[in-house]
């Protein structure tokens, strides 16, 4: 499994705009609504429930939003780049590198193969380098896709 299966380049954002962490979820929700069909306002309940069991800033300036969702048909994720935010991580750092992953409600394995793929590459302090500092979106998907091996 490799990100690129799930990640298209049109779900690849770099956003100016003031955010909090509300927002974000907001943002990302109305993303993949617009790309999977699915009601946004049932996709933002599903990201912040999911935020209430704990926050999904993993650290080092990296969230990693995610959660199941009954109606999808198959993994969706997108990246946003955005000025660094308060998204209470688990550092206490700002985020600023956003990977939001849905997934099928009954596709369990894939879950857990997908985040272990993202949390793997964006271990990868010089990557993360990269894809804060990357002028456009084509940019980022081609560093994303040229670092998504199977080491």
């Amino acid at each position: 499994m490799k990100i690129v299966d799930f990640l298209s380049p049109k779900c690849i954002r770099i956003s100016d705009e003031e955010m909090n962490k509300k927002r974000m979820l907001d943002m990302l929700a109305g993303l993949a609504a617009d790309e999977t069909g699915l009601d946004k306002r049932a996709v933002l309940d599903a990201l912040i429930e999911r935020e209430r069991l704990g926050t999904t800033g993993v650290g080092r300036g990296v969230a990693l939003p995610h959660t199941r969702l009954p109606d999808l048909k198959k993994i969706f994720c997108a990246f946003v780049r955005t000025k660094p935010i308060d998204f209470e991580a688990v550092d206490e750092k700002p985020v600023d590198l956003f990977f939001l992953l849905l997934v099928p409600e009954k596709d369990g394995a894939d879950h857990l193969k997908a985040l272990a793929r993202l949390s793997r590459i964006l271990r990868n302090e010089s990557l993360a380098e990269q894809l804060r500092t990357a002028d456009s979106c084509d940019e980022i998907y081609r560093l994303i896709r040229e670092n998504d091996s199977d080491e």
